[in-house]
């Protein structure tokens, strides 16, 4: 605010012009203030931005080195070295930023208000002292007696004097003011214009410079699709190579011959044979050090690490020979006697110390024949030695792969071609989605973040049974009703093949991001839908497709002079079959479908066991109340319920959070009525759209917990695969075990036993261990397909109940 000060009214000095000095006072006393607070945020702003500047650089140099390491990638190099350049660039230009704020803002307010308001100061304290003086001149004039007639002139001198002092002083006040009042505008507005014409230009350096940056920036993006396309295809490859060696390392284990997985033989290279053996030294103190010899060029030779040049042991072999050493403490020796020196070696068993015997004497053997048949001996020989794994098949693929999955998902209606633009043949898929993608959209797929979209290949990546269900369940056509449902009502144009992409990216973005063409329902149709969803659910809690009770099993048998009262029941038996047709033994120590072991009785707590076991505890019915509010949530928590995945789809487009509680029914989810609903699949959706597999209801159980009170193995299954964990405990101190082993559902407790004793295999191998036990994989294999393509297997205890007489 700008407050002048008339000269004529201050030679008054009337209460206006009082007042008007206080006013302008206290506005440069808040100016003042305002300007050092400004100057010292400018000079915090400023040192934050040498600290910003300082790490970027830090970063900067990290990638430079990055750039430098990658030497042999010309791609990476030649992209991380430009982009290095650039933000360098880009540090520069902040660095001139901050150098012309401190310029602009800092040095030029500082001066001003060191030397401007300063000068104000002074004459401020000269006008408060001659006021002063003014003040008590004018009193002592009033004060002079009549009748003392020096005394009257004295004070009239006085008077005078102190008034022309004053109108002097006041004056040149009044000037200061109105200097400083218009000064402060034209100091303020030009250090804030300087700064602010300093920003334009950075940021229009930046914005040429990416300018310059972004052809490159479209090229690389346009080969990161081909680039994710060639990691899936080696990620394959690397798959398929390490199936093939864990089952020659298993072929291996089960002959019991470690020889073969302890040396290799390369006869192109001229190697009859390598590995690693003990030497004893020639020293003193005969100390033995474990080195990697081999045998090449007629000679035996051995080093400490691979970039060491080799030692050589035997110059000729031919005029050597080697023999076995017992009289010597240590077990597994031989030696290799030459004329000049000889060599003792120790082989970690009896079969390897044969062979290297043999491999050394075979390349003396060979040694001597003509050179043109020395390869061929060498390889015939050293073939005696070494051996070869057959690899006669491998391992055996449960998941569909490849054209298999990809020929079952196409069959959909809509499948063949993209989702999103129309594409034909799409060779991707979003699978918490369930729609297929062409390559292109499949990348602006990947770009939104795994929480939008899960795109994995149809013909790269190994399907799950439930997986591919899930897929069948849904599709383009399904999804496209529920996500572009106002499309053509709000005129937007749909991609097409061909388009640019970054017009696809802005279509897909709206569609599953923004969702701005998904149709918002009414208070009252959302009500209609929750209403039906409820009666759907209760329908098929009546019809023959959902799970029937389970009924009691059969009574186990007791050992003879067993007392059944107050004791735990013990099984005759400790085997279980791995499914119905009992094709293949799974565990020791495990109940079977008619039985608890000593373990089961141990896990649970102690109680009285009748003849009979009684059957699980149910579940609680499902009851519909009148909510207190209709939301997305609840539909999600119906359609779960009735395995309806459309209407689970589209209240998750309509914001429904996947992790749902509904406080009015025992604060259940989504996925805890997707298991009493009974459906793999819906389990399955909620899962790949990040439902916590974890979160307890009321009463402490879990999805988990739910499942296993169900009997629904195939369930089970699943949850074990994606985490849950089965040491939770309810309100009851009951584990999911417990409830298993309580229900005899032999299915369900040696699920859990192996997933309790793979993760304890995995704990005890190391932080890094991921393979687990190759029994447990296998097992969970077998109930993962059988609950998906062959539920009826799993039903054992009904079908008993049924077959009884």
């Amino acid at each position: 605010m700008k407050i002048t000060v008339d000269f004529e009214e201050c030679l008054k000095d009337s209460p206006r012009f009082r007042a008007t000095i206080e006013e302008v006072e206290g506005d440069v006393c808040e100016l003042e203030s305002k300007l050092d607070k400004l100057v010292k945020l400018c000079i915090g702003m400023i040192d934050a931005g040498k600290a910003y500047n300082a790490a970027n650089k830090q970063f900067v140099n990290g990638i430079r080195e990055l750039a430098q390491q990658s030497t042999k990638d010309e791609v990476i190099e030649s992209s991380l070295t430009k982009f290095a350049e650039s933000l360098q660039e880009m540090i520069n230009y902040h660095t001139i930023l901050f150098d012309q704020a401190q310029r602009s803002i800092k040095t030029q307010l500082q001066t001003f208000v060191k030397d401007d308001i300063r000068k104000f100061k002074e004459a401020k304290k000269q006008f408060d002292k001659v006021s002063e003086e003014k003040e008590a001149a004018l009193i002592k004039n009033a004060q002079a007696p009549r009748n003392k007639q020096h005394e009257v002139e004295e004070a009239t001198n006085i008077l005078t004097a102190t008034r022309k002092c004053f109108r002097h002083i006041v004056l040149d006040y009044v000037l200061q003011i109105n200097v400083l009042q218009s000064k402060r505008r034209s100091e303020i507005l030009k250090s804030m214009l300087s700064f602010m014409y300093a920003h334009l230009t950075f940021f229009h350096q930046g914005y040429d410079l990416f300018s310059e940056l972004q052809p490159l920036m479209k090229l690389l993006g346009g080969q990161l699709d081909q680039l994710v396309v060639d990691a899936a295809k080696e990620k394959r490859d690397m798959e398929q190579k390490h199936s093939t060696i864990q089952q020659k390392a298993a072929l291996q284990d089960f002959s019991n011959d470690d020889t073969k997985l302890e040396y290799n033989v390369d006869a192109d290279n001229g190697i009859a044979m390598e590995g690693y053996l003990f030497k004893r030294a020639s020293n003193a103190f005969k100390t033995w050090n474990r080195r990697w010899f081999s045998i090449q060029n007629n000679q035996l030779v051995y080093q400490k690490k691979f970039k060491d040049n080799p030692t050589v042991v035997v110059e000729d072999l031919r005029l050597c020979t080697v023999k076995h050493c017992e009289d010597i403490e240590r077990r597994f020796c031989f030696e290799v006697v030459s004329p000049t020196k000889s060599c003792m070696m120790q082989a970690d068993s009896e079969k390897l110390r044969q062979a290297w015997i043999k491999a050394v004497q075979n390349s003396i053997a060979t040694a001597f024949r003509d050179k043109g048949e020395e390869g061929e001996k060498l390889d015939r020989r050293s073939s005696t030695s070494t051996g070869s794994l057959d690899s006669s098949g491998e391992p055996k693929e449960r998941s569909l792969k490849g054209e298999s999955a990809l020929q079952k998902v196409l069959a959909i209606p809509g499948n063949t071609c993209c989702c999103d633009c129309g594409q034909p043949d799409p060779r991707w898929a979003s699978i918490n989605l369930g729609i297929t993608l062409c390559i292109q959209c499949s990348g602006i797929h990947r770009s939104l973040g795994v929480h939008f979209s899960k795109v994995r290949s149809l013909t790269l990546d190994t399907w799950e049974p439930e997986l591919l269900k899930l897929m069948c369940e849904l599709g383009n056509g399904v999804i496209n009703q529920i996500y572009e449902a106002r499309r053509e009502e709000l005129g937007a144009r749909k991609p097409q093949p061909g388009d640019p992409r970054h017009e696809v990216e802005a279509y897909i973005k709206a569609k599953y991001v923004d969702r701005r063409f998904v149709r918002r329902p009414s208070d009252e149709e959302l009500r209609s839908k929750v209403v039906a969803l409820s009666k759907q659910e209760k329908r098929l809690s009546s019809s023959s497709e959902h799970l029937p009770p389970r009924a009691p099993p059969p009574t186990p048998k007791l050992r003879p002079g067993s007392n059944v009262s107050g004791q735990s029941v013990k099984s005759a038996d400790s085997g279980i079959q791995n499914s119905a047709d009992g094709s293949r033994e799974m565990l020791a120590n495990t109940p079977s479908n008619n039985s608890l072991t000593d373990a089961d009785a141990a896990e649970s707590p102690p109680m009285a066991m009748p003849a009979t076991l009684p059957p699980p505890s149910p579940c609680k019915e499902m009851v519909f109340y009148e909510p207190k509010e209709y939301s997305p949530g609840l539909q999600l928590y119906w359609a779960s319920c009735a395995r309806s995945l459309p209407d689970m789809a589209e209240a998750l487009a309509h914001g429904a959070e996947v992790n749902w509680v509904n406080t009015e029914d025992d604060k259940r989810t989504p996925l805890i009525m997707a298991v009493q609903g009974g459906s793999l699949v819906t389990c399955e959706f909620l899962l790949q759209n990040a439902a916590n597999v974890n979160q307890q209801d009321a009463q402490g159980r879990g999805p988990l917990h739910h499942a296993t009170m169900m009997g629904h193995t195939g369930q089970v299954c699943l949850f074990l695969k994606r985490g849950a964990n089965q040491n939770a405990a309810d309100i009851d101190e009951k584990t999911p075990l417990t409830i298993a082993v309580e229900a005899a559902n032999a299915d369900i407790v040696t699920l859990l036993r192996l997933a309790k004793m793979n993760e304890e295999m995995r704990e005890a191998e190391g932080p890094y261990s991921q393979s687990g036990d190759e029994t447990y994989q296998d097992i969970f294999q077998d109930f993962t397909h059988m609950a998906s393509n062959d539920p009826d297997k799993l039903n054992r205890y009904q079908q008993y109940d049924h077959q009884k007489p």
